[in-house]
């Protein structure tokens, strides 16, 4: 059974990249056991000879026989490859950690470690990539025309006719959120997480707040942001 539940990634792919190989047994069987799909591989040299970007994370040992994580991470990035990694290593001294992340890593679990740590750490990586491209997704468009309404998704405006509507940042962005992906229904939480991700202490409510301001502003098309009970909000792109 699958227990990781995420939008984006139905199922992970994890490429295991330590010469370990009893490590690698017992990572590779837990991570499994989440749900991950896992490749597990003993070397860089080896890590190479695989389509690295078909993977959503790698797991990299830094002190290996031949090339190190670090290098393998290095080049990976020079190479505008940007996988999430995490490295697992037993060197755990500030200068190793900040190495880690100069060159390109997203986390760092010191060894010895627990198989709870690694799965979570793993699963917050996952997530916050997701996110990134949850937000790469509202910029794909320049402008959205549904009758009279315009939303100029650059120019950050929105028109009603000829009248300008002087929305807030916040209610421009959920707007364009929402229009950008008419064909999901975006739960609160979602919301918060691509909108506020840095911001702590955002409720539920908030969001319901915004929106009811933003339908207000939207006047005889307040319609095209609906609410499913018990799921959240979508854009209805019908209404005209």
């Amino acid at each position: 059974m699958n227990s990781f539940n995420n939008n984006k990634i139905e199922t992970p792919k994890i490429l295991l990249v330590d010469d370990d190989q009893n490590i690698s047994e017992i990572l590779e069987f837990n991570l499994k056991n989440e749900g991950f799909e896992v490749v597990s591989v003993f070397s860089a040299e080896e890590a190479l000879q695989k389509n690295i970007p078909e993977y959503n994370l790698i797991l990299l040992d830094v002190m290996m026989g031949g090339m190190s994580g670090y290098k393998l991470a290095e080049k990976l990035r020079s190479e505008k490859i940007n996988v999430p990694i995490i490295f697992l290593t037993a060197k755990d001294t500030e200068n190793d950690m900040l190495t880690g992340f100069s060159v390109g890593g997203d986390d760092y679990i010191s060894k010895p470690f627990s198989i709870k740590e690694v799965i979570a750490r793993i699963k917050s990586i996952l997530k916050r990539s997701s996110l990134k491209e949850e937000q790469k997704s509202i910029n794909t468009e320049d402008s959205l025309k549904i009758g009279d309404l315009s939303i100029f998704f650059v120019l950050k405006e929105v028109f009603i006719g000829s009248e300008k509507i002087n929305l807030t940042k916040t209610e421009f962005e959920l707007l364009a959120l929402l229009a950008k992906k008419s064909e999901k229904i975006f739960s609160r939480q979602e919301m918060i997480d691509i909108l506020w991700s840095e911001t702590p202490y955002i409720t539920e409510r908030t969001i319901d707040v915004h929106i009811t301001r933003l339908r207000k502003k939207l006047k005889n098309y307040a319609a095209v942001i609906t609410n499913r009970s018990g799921y959240g909000y979508r854009f209805n792109a019908d209404v005209s």
